[in-house]
């Protein structure tokens, strides 16, 4: 295959996501029982986790803007405290930064610096993670996200907006993600061909179809792999 770009997801690819999640839980609850007892006592984070499902399964049409869903979880807890006028602003500044405050893999940050001498790279997201806060934005020629799209993986579309913004045909871009159905299934769906970064060494779930192109333990296989094969 002869690929002359990549779209690369970002959340347990290049780093894992949930230390960071948690952190953003931990901290913002922290924060609300300084400043706000009353939410904090009603809305635990266990609790606070559940209104978020909860708001998910709600609004069906926010499926793709994870941010829009906890703005209004946090409208909704504050407001069952009968407090109307939620800090929202500074809310989500406290969450938005502790779950930015990730911890890449090892192999991820030389794979990168390796691969964008070469080959173009988007990341291809469904979070919020923001690559001007954690430091890499630098190795991406362009950022696409759920949010921004009005889809998000595996609906062929974000694909298809990512190979236009690259400006390369689908079949000559690898995608380049940790999920088997979000990120192999759905590329594969949008005609990308596909490597899944599969760091705990897992069988391909054959119900899913067909084996990506190609299953790599990290960032240095793909690394290694595209230094193999050269884009001209």
């Amino acid at each position: 295959m002869r690929i002359l770009a990549l779209t690369l997801d970002l959340d347990d690819t290049l780093w894992p996501v949930m230390p960071a999640l948690e952190r953003a839980d931990r901290e913002l609850d922290a924060y609300l029982r300084e400043h706000y007892p009353s939410v904090a006592h009603a809305w635990p984070i266990p609790a606070m986790r559940e209104l978020r499902a909860k708001v998910a399964l709600e609004r069906p049409d926010l499926a793709h803007d994870f941010t829009a869903q906890r703005h209004i979880t946090l409208q909704q807890a504050f407001a069952a405290c009968g407090i109307d006028d939620a800090p929202l602003d500074t809310l989500w500044g406290i969450y938005f930064t502790a779950r930015n405050s990730v911890e890449l893999y090892p192999d991820s940050l030389p794979a990168l610096e390796r691969i964008t001498t070469h080959w173009p790279v988007a990341s291809l997201t469904n979070g919020n993670a923001d690559l001007e806060q954690i430091g890499i934005r630098v190795h991406f020629a362009h950022h696409i996200c759920a949010r921004d799209t009005g889809s998000l993986k595996p609906d062929r579309r974000i694909f298809h907006l990512a190979a236009e913004q690259l400006g390369i045909a689908p079949g000559n871009i690898l995608h380049v993600g940790d999920d088997p159905e979000l990120d192999v299934v759905g590329a594969r769906n949008a005609g990308l061909r596909t490597a899944w970064i599969n760091r705990t060494g897992r069988h391909w779930p054959k119900a899913l179809g067909a084996a990506p192109d190609l299953d790599l333990r990290d960032m240095t296989a793909l690394a290694d792999w595209l230094d193999a094969h050269p884009p001209a």
